[in-house]
Parts: C-alpha cells; structure tokens; sequence
C-alpha cells in the first residue's frame, strides 16, 4: 500500500485553488494528493502528476483518474518539469499551484526487491526510476572511500562515516556487495548508538546519493518558479533536515545557499513571499494515524 497523503488538508488549503487553477503534483505516488486536487477543480481547471516510478502510474489508471479529462499523468523524473509541461503545451508562467511530497512512499520501503529498506533481505537497489543507472551496489563497489564518508557523513549524518567507509572498500575487494543483508551485515559490525536509527542513516544516505535528491530538489525549485504565475503557490513537504533546509533558503532567496539578492541599492529581489514563517507539522492526531508525519515539515511560497 502506498502512505496515507501526509498533511492533506493543509496541503490542499495552502494552494487555495480555484474550479480553473492549473495544478502540478510533483510526485503522485499513489494519488492520494492527487485525489483532493482533483475534487477541487472544475471542466476548466487541469492536474499534472509526476512520478517516475512505473508503478505510479498503475494507480493513475484507476479511479479517479481514469477518464478524467481534465488530469494527466507524466512518468518522469520531476527534474523535467519545465520541458515536459512545455510538450503539453503549458509554457511557462502559466501554473497556480504545485505540490512535492518528498521522500519515498511506504509502497516503495515495503517492497522488498526494491532495496530501500534494511528489513529485507534482497537486492541493494533503492533506484526509484527501477529503469535508471546504477543502484546503491555500484555506489558501495566504486566509489572511493573519501566520497564514500562524504556521503554517509553529509546525507546520513552517520558518526563513523570515515570508519563504515573505509570498512566497505576493504570488504569489497573481497566479498562485492551485492544484497541489502550484505550491507547490514557490515553495519552490525561498526554501528554506533541505537542500530536501527545507525541502520536508519546508512540506507537514507545511500537512497539519496543513488537517486541524486539533493541536486533533483534544486532543479525542481528553479524550475517551479519559472512555471509558477505570479501569485502561484509552492508548496513542499519534506522529511529531513537536508531538504527542508534547501526549501527554505529558496523561498526566502530564490537560491539553494539562502544568498540574498541585492540590487544597487541594496533593495532586496524576494521571488516568492513567505506564507509559511515557519514550517507546518503534522498533528498529534495524523501521526498517531499516519506515522511517516512525525518528521514532515510544510513550506508555502507565493511567487511575487
């Protein structure tokens, strides 16, 4: 099953649609945000749904969608934002509001073939475009142990990060890495604190350097906001402190440093207003129901 839509009311109020409002969800999942935009629009009004995952779009085909004229499902990275609503002939400027849940679903953790998670046993994979390059394998048998620690330290926040690392490129040369239990195994040698948040951090890290977030979310961003029209709303939930960092540099700067821009006189160019001062929580409520909320943090922009 795919996670029940993590801060749905708030999500569908911060971007106060309208029967006609033009709408992208950036990562559809398994549509349960989709669902509520939907319900909101009029003949008039369209829904654009991104997912790379295939098996997103076996979730677009059935109801509500299915039928619906007035939605569209994109399978893509949401990187190509820009270019593939340009195909349908939405140029930019010309959106009202755009959601991005981030992070993978519940679907995605609990299959196990797919690799994200440590509680099975099966291929070290974690892509979420099953048809894209190389997996975290190719990540733990190549790469050098100084990216290896930079990853773990920078993604993971892994304490050991030098030590893991050089222990992975000495078990390489021997035993290549193959399966997620082969992971955990060298894992269980060199944890530090509680195992499963240590186990909990080296996976995380893996997923985000295979599916290169971090440079994905910055790529998002810029394009949003050239395909936002003035008074369209940004809205991003994210999951850890990595992102909503950058989210929150961007809204506030237009930039994933934070660096504000000046012109000569020292006025400051704002491209988005802050609706958001600080990020939204879930409540007790939702998490009780929905655990994965216990760590989403909300961000709304309006673009200016």
């Amino acid at each position: 099953m795919y996670h029940d839509p993590v801060l749905l009311n708030e999500s569908i109020a911060f971007l106060q649609l309208k029967p006609e409002s033009l709408v992208v969800d950036v990562t559809f999942g398994g549509g349960g945000h989709s669902a509520a935009i939907l319900k909101e629009l009029g003949d008039k009004g369209r829904l654009f749904a991104f997912d790379q995952d295939a098996d997103a779009r076996k979730n677009a085909e059935q109801a509500p969608f299915q039928g619906a004229e007035n939605f569209h499902f994109i399978q893509s990275n949401f990187r190509h934002l820009k270019r593939q609503l340009r195909a349908l002939g939405i140029v930019p400027g010309s959106i009202d509001g755009l959601l991005a849940d981030l992070g993978v679903s519940s679907y995605q953790f609990d299959t196990p073939d797919r690799g994200f998670s440590y509680r099975f046993d099966a291929p070290l994979d974690m892509r979420m475009d099953a048809e894209g390059e190389g997996g975290a394998d190719f990540v733990l048998n190549t790469y050098s142990a100084d990216s290896l620690q930079n990853i773990l330290s920078i993604y993971g926040e892994v304490r050991n990060a030098r030590t893991l690392a050089q222990a992975i490129v000495k078990q390489r040369d021997q035993h290549p890495f193959k399966t997620t239990g082969d992971l955990v195994a060298i894992c269980d040698t060199w944890y530090m604190g509680d195992r499963l948040r240590y186990l909990s951090q080296v996976f995380q890290a893996l997923r985000m350097e295979v599916n290169e977030e971090v440079s994905v979310l910055e790529d998002l961003l810029r394009e949003a906001m050239e395909v936002l029209k003035p008074g369209g709303r940004l809205v991003v939930i994210s999951y850890h402190s990595i992102e909503d960092r950058l989210v929150k540099n961007f809204l506030k700067s237009g930039n994933a440093q934070g660096e504000l821009d000046k012109d000569f006189y020292g006025n400051i160019h704002r491209p988005f207003k802050l609706i958001t001062k600080k990020a939204v929580t879930a409540s007790e409520e939702e998490i009780k129901r929905n655990p994965r909320a216990r760590s989403a943090k909300l961000r709304t922009g309006e673009k200016t």
